[in-house]
């Protein structure tokens, strides 16, 4: 098309009309590059991974698993959706989440173990992702991606909040087979109202009423590819697998390894770290330190000392001694300026 319009603006004499021409096709051309730009995710080929079963581990949480889709291992976190923390690892957040749901800290805690024992029930038998595989970040050293989970009882994310153990709240993203996110968006926000009302989950928890259940049948979604049906109906492709990923086990060793080669280059020198001010990722960069360790210390500031840091659990004499050389020479502790 962008084409077609080219050929007829240089194929007229007249210069004034040429020139109107070509703003013309400047103007379509800025146009239809902002509409591939917004709908390139949405274009995006969606990944099914059928039959997938949950993989326990302490890390899992309402709206973050580790799944198992064939021999393949997945970490997955729900589309639109937000369970509160179970732990104080990152306290700004879970402050935030207390305040959401106007309770406090710990009963946000409560209602984060709540949210993951639900997710373990509701994925205790084979479950359905669809995922676009984008990264998701977190604190995990393993790859994390969105997806819309559906259980036997449908979407999860939707169960979450119809029970008061999630809010609808999240990165975004057009649910397949729909045409835009605004349809999910709100039926998210009327199970989050009715909940509210129902006082029920992490609304109901100063009402004794954390662990009562939706008092209305629900219909969950089902987000489905269906076979035989209309091309229109469903604007996504479907990838649809059973087991492996369409990604090679030697892709994601290749990957892997180059992460852990980029992750040693990157690696900080001595005396650079900012203890103060240092990122997560700059202090996972400190040997010894892991996501756990740089979220205690991202917890624990502000330092006035560096020997504040064997007040941070898990630091000791030893761990002290071996990342102490890596924080700038500006802090210095009580000791050395002895």
């Amino acid at each position: 098309m962008l084409r077609k319009f080219s050929s007829n603006a240089f194929g007229i004499a007249d210069g004034t009309y040429l020139g109107r021409k070509i703003a013309l096709v400047t103007v379509v051309i800025l146009l239809t590059a902002t509409v591939d730009l917004g709908a390139r995710d949405g274009s995006r080929e969606w990944v099914v991974l059928e039959n997938c079963r949950l993989i326990m581990n302490p890390a899992n949480d309402g709206d973050s698993f580790h799944a198992s889709a064939g021999d393949k291992e997945y970490l997955f976190r729900l589309y639109l959706v937000d369970a509160p923390e179970t732990d104080a690892l990152t306290p700004a957040r879970l402050i935030e989440q207390a305040k959401y749901f106007e309770i406090t800290v710990p009963q946000a805690i409560e209602v984060g173990e709540t949210a993951k024992a639900f997710t373990r029930e509701k994925l205790s038998q084979p479950f359905t992702v669809f995922t676009h595989m984008t990264d998701a970040m977190g604190r995990s050293r393993m790859e994390r991606f969105y997806a819309f989970v559906q259980t036997k009882d449908g979407d999860l994310g939707e169960q979450l909040v119809r029970n008061g153990i999630g809010r609808n709240y999240g990165f975004k993203a057009v649910p397949p087979g729909l045409r835009n996110s605004r349809l999910e968006v709100e039926k998210l926000q009327q199970f989050e109202d009715e909940a509210r009302q129902e006082k029920i989950g992490g609304w109901g928890v100063n009402a004794g009423r954390l662990n009562a259940y939706a008092q209305r049948p629900v219909s969950f979604s089902v987000f489905v590819a269906e076979k035989n049906a209309p091309a229109r109906a469903f604007p996504h492709t479907f990838h649809r697998i059973s087991a492996p990923p369409p990604v090679s086990s030697s892709a994601v060793t290749v990957v892997s390894a180059e992460a852990k080669k980029s992750h040693a280059k990157e690696a900080i020198e001595l005396g650079r770290i900012d203890i103060n001010t240092a990122t997560e990722k700059e202090l996972r960069m400190i040997p010894g330190v892991g996501p756990v360790m740089a979220a205690r210390i991202v917890a624990a500031r502000p330092f006035r000392s560096a020997d504040d840091l064997k007040k941070v659990n898990g630091i000791g004499d030893m761990k002290y001694a071996k990342i102490r050389p890596y924080f700038s020479e500006g802090f210095r502790s009580r000791q050395e300026h002895q």
